[in-house]
């Protein structure tokens, strides 16, 4: 068993795709980071830098538990697991690799600025808007390049780079991206909305999830709780 403790986000959605297309017995555990979950003492035992997801697998690579956090660790870790979603060979891992790198140090980071100062920001700070909004457009042209050349990101098998990235495009009207002026990836973003597993996935928690109406929980997600010594 597998116990993931997550919230209804992009990042915690890669982590529970993964779990379904693996076919691994988990449970969830909700962590809400409005409400400050996330800095609770238990869960920073397992997540020391106070981010969802992160999972407790109580059958390790020695038959012991193992504690992991980092979505991109969590999924390198259970493509592991599986023997799934990485590739077979050296070429095939390390090309798979390149593209979650991508997301994690790229896509990920710069669509959640998008999403701030065009959504969530106290304040519209044009300098902001413009310039996470066109570093947005520039990486869904990035994949837009790759999609046009081969059927998924890493080459044409589906990965963990695809399963890392889908959840962060899912916002894409909020990030102030046209999707018709990417053909490739609305065209890859259509054949990865209908596989099952993402479609249950997408669901894990999201009954939970209401929208941000409080300043409290503002200060919780953007104000100084973030850079509180927990």
């Amino acid at each position: 068993m597998i116990d993931v403790y997550s919230w209804a986000t992009p990042n915690g959605h890669k982590v529970h795709i993964m779990l379904e297309e693996c076919g691994f017995a988990y449970q969830a555990h909700p962590i809400n980071i409005g409400a400050g979950d996330q800095f609770t003492s238990e869960f920073l035992a397992i997540s020391p830098n106070n981010k969802i997801p992160a999972i407790v697998d109580h059958h390790g690579p020695d038959g012991k538990p193992i504690s992991l956090f980092e979505s991109g660790a969590i999924l390198l870790y259970l493509a592991s697991k599986a023997g799934k979603f990485l590739g077979t060979t050296d070429r095939e891992k390390f090309t798979t690799m390149q593209w979650l790198m991508f997301q994690m140090g790229g896509v990920g980071p710069m669509l959640g600025q998008a999403h701030h100062f065009r959504i969530y920001a106290p304040e519209k700070i044009a300098y902001a808007v413009d310039r996470y909004t066109n570093e947005a457009n520039r990486l869904y042209g990035v994949i837009d390049k790759q999609l046009s050349q081969h059927a998924y990101l890493a080459g044409d098998e589906y990965t963990i780079a695809d399963i890392a990235t889908f959840p962060w495009l899912r916002s894409w009207a909020n990030q102030g991206i046209n999707l018709a002026d990417f053909p490739h990836l609305a065209k890859w973003f259509d054949t990865i909305s209908q596989r099952p597993a993402v479609k249950r996935g997408v669901e894990v928690l999201a009954g939970l999830r209401k929208p941000m109406n409080t300043e409290k929980e503002r200060d919780i997600l953007f104000g100084n709780q973030q850079y509180k010594r927990h």
